[in-house]
This record gives C-alpha cells, structure tokens and sequence, in this order.
C-alpha cells in the first residue's frame, strides 16, 4: 500500500554537515524513519522528494520513468536559473534523456575506457609531480588547494580537451559561480554565458583546424554521425571542462585532509601502496561529494518505497546519504580503506548517467595521493581543523583552502 509523507514536516534542503566528515545529521534519522520524504528547496520554496537509502537511490537512477532534463516542470532545481535562462538553455549531457543521452555518450565513451586512461597515466604522473616539485621549490606552508588540488585536474582535462591551461583562471572562476547554491540569478548566468563564449570560439577554432583532443574527436565524428550541433558540441565542452576539474580537485584536497586527520589510516598507505585503490574507493564512498547533483523529475507515477511519487514531481536522490547507508557500508562514518565493500559506493551516480570519467578521476587520485605523500611525507595541516572553510555552499563538497606544511 502506497503512502506520501506527511506534508506539515517538510525539511529545508540543502541540509548543513555538522561535521565536515559526516553527511547531515538528518539523513540517518530519515533513512531509520522516512526514508522518502518530501522536503522544500531553500533556493525557491518548491517541494522535492528526497531519497536517503541505497536501495532506493539505485532504484530511482536505474527507472527509466524519471527525467534528468532540467526543463521539465517539477525539476528540482538548486540554483537560482533566471526563467528567460531556463528556456533557452541547451541541455548537457547529464540533462539528456535517451535518445539523444545515448547518441551523445556513445562517441564519448572510447575517450575514457580504462584502456585509454591507463595511457595516460605517465603524463599524469608528470603533472603531478611537477607541482610537487614546486611546492617543495616554494616551501611550507602552502595551500594545497592552489598548489596542487585544482592545478593537476584543470591541467589534466585542459590538454584532454585541448583547451589551454593558461585560461585556467578564469574557467575556474566561472565554474566556482556555476556550483554555488548562493550565487544571484545574474551572477550564475553571467558565468554561464562568459564560459560559453569562451567555449564557442574555441570550438568555432577546432571546426577550421582540428587537433589531438577529445573535442576535435568529437567534431570529426559528429561529422558522420551527426547527433549534434555547434552550439550542443559548446555545451558538451563545458560540462567535460567544469566536471572534469571541479570535482576531482575537491576530493584531492578532502582526500589528503581526511588521510592526515586519521593518521593510521595514512601509515597503512604508506606502509603498502597496493592500499591506494582501495582506498581512493572509501574516500569516494566517504564523502560522495556530488551530494545531490543527479536531480530527477517523475515523469509518471512511480512507487519508491511504499511511497507514491507522482508524474511531474522532482525527486533528489541523496548519494552521500546512499554511502552511509548502515545496511550496506557497515559503521559508515568512519574511514576505513580495508572497507570491501567501498568500490559499490554511489559517489559517480549509477544508471545511464553515471559519471562517464570516473576512470580518469581514480587514476588522478591515485596517482596525486600516492605522489603526495610519498614524496612529502611529513606533509601535515598548518591550520586547526576547525578554522577551515567547507564549501556547503557548493552544489559539490570541499575545503575552500587547505594550508600545509612539513
């Protein structure tokens, strides 16, 4: 028998972590006892469903019946998207639903095989320890957040892309506006529109005079296959260039924060490196920073729990909240790298939309890990744990800084 939640006791959303290495304090109670619940959007005042458990967050991204497109009517969104923006915006990929999701993914998909990942892992290493290098040039302390957590992944994805690396700055400005929940409606859309024309031009360049990147790729196979236009492939660039550095450099910098605060978890990866696939697993699992970024929206009635979600509502599925889930990651709020079962974490979603470079982010946290503190190793904080600034602001985790010494 179907139920909905009691609508007198809806939550605001985003909730606040008390601890900066624990979801909110809300997401044990409601998986215990509501495990779909409804809540209101901080940034509108509109209803959403939220979905807590690993069960039901797998169950929702796996059914075909919801919506990822972001211009459907009850799409949760989380930002403040001026209307006039929302109609005429172009859906990225993550938007897509199948046909054109699968068309679009299907020529994106040899650009990250571990096969092809694997490859360029000699260059990562390079990148990698050419900022270590100049951090031990420099000397302590630093903050590692702009000596090494952003640099390696925007410089990874920026010759991946071939977009380059000396517009870093200012692409990581516009994406840092792109990602805050508090950002004002003109702030966000002027970023999104500064970044696409940045974007056009480059990929207006690449049409006349393609090279060896994946956009170039991408141009010469959509000659053939023709599942875009200039404008989609525009959109395609930016979600590779925002995704592809915003997330990997936030889990460089919360996974090195995390290692020094449990100290013998880091002696056991210092002790044996063969650890460091494991253990990048449990610091994904850990902090599943894209928390609720896979928004969705009904597009028929569907039952998640015993509770009816009709057509037309949105629906956050809460990965972080799926990864501590106590039925499946036993004692979830502590780190352990020998955890087994780590690798089935949600932190790159799951279904058709699961985050298509997540070879390519293992391989960078593996490798800047390993380099790091290798090469450092008496690396520590050079600030109190509780003076750091967290970034709940962001529609994905981090530390704002992370000053380090050694």
């Amino acid at each position: 028998m179907t139920h909905s939640a009691d609508p007198a006791r809806h939550p605001a959303f985003p909730m606040k972590r008390t601890c900066p290495f624990s979801p909110p304090e809300e997401y044990a109670k409601l998986r215990a006892s509501e495990p779909v619940s409804r809540a209101t959007l901080k940034v509108n005042g509109k209803p959403a469903w939220l979905v807590t458990t690993y069960e039901h967050v797998r169950q929702v991204l796996g059914d075909p019946r919801v919506s990822s497109n972001l211009k459907l009517p009850g799409y949760p969104h989380q930002f403040h998207i001026p209307e006039e923006m929302l109609r005429s915006v172009r859906l990225m990929l993550l938007s897509m639903d199948p046909p054109d999701h699968t068309a679009q993914r299907r020529m994106l998909i040899p650009e990250f095989t571990a096969r092809r990942v694997k490859a360029l892992r000699p260059r990562i290493q390079e990148i990698v320890d050419e900022r270590v290098d100049a951090m031990l040039a420099a000397g302590g302390p630093v903050d590692l957040v702009t000596a090494l957590a952003l640099s390696v992944p925007s410089l990874v994805i920026c010759e991946l892309l071939g977009v380059p690396y000396e517009d870093h700055a200012r692409f990581e400005e516009w994406s840092a506006t792109m990602m805050n929940h508090d950002a004002a409606p003109e702030e966000y859309g002027a970023a999104v529109q500064a970044l696409d024309g940045y974007l056009d031009a480059l990929v207006a360049g690449k049409e006349e005079r393609p090279g060896d990147d994946l956009i170039s790729r991408f141009i010469e196979k959509n000659r053939v296959e023709q599942v875009a236009d200039h404008t989609d492939v525009v959109t395609m660039a930016r979600l590779m260039l925002v995704g592809g550095h915003e997330t990997t450099a936030n889990m460089i910098a919360l996974g090195v924060l995390a290692l020094l605060e449990h100290p013998g978890q880091l002696d056991a990866v210092k002790a044996d490196p063969d650890l460091l696939p494991r253990a990048v697993e449990e610091l994904l699992r850990f902090f599943s920073i894209s928390d609720s970024g896979a928004a969705r929206v009904a597009l028929e009635d569907i039952e998640v729990g015993g509770t009816l979600i009709r057509a037309g509502e949105g629906i956050l599925p809460l990965n972080n909240s799926a990864d501590h889930d106590e039925s499946v990651f036993p004692d979830p709020d502590t780190l352990n790298i020998h955890r087994e079962e780590a690798r089935s974490h949600l932190a790159f979603g799951y279904g058709i939309h699961q985050c298509i470079g997540a070879n390519l982010a293992r391989v960078e946290l593996e490798v800047v890990y390993g380099t790091l503190f290798r090469r450092i190793p008496g690396l520590r904080l050079a600030a109190p744990l509780e003076e750091l600034r967290f970034k709940d602001d962001a529609m994905v985790y981090g530390v704002y800084e992370l000053p380090v010494t050694w």
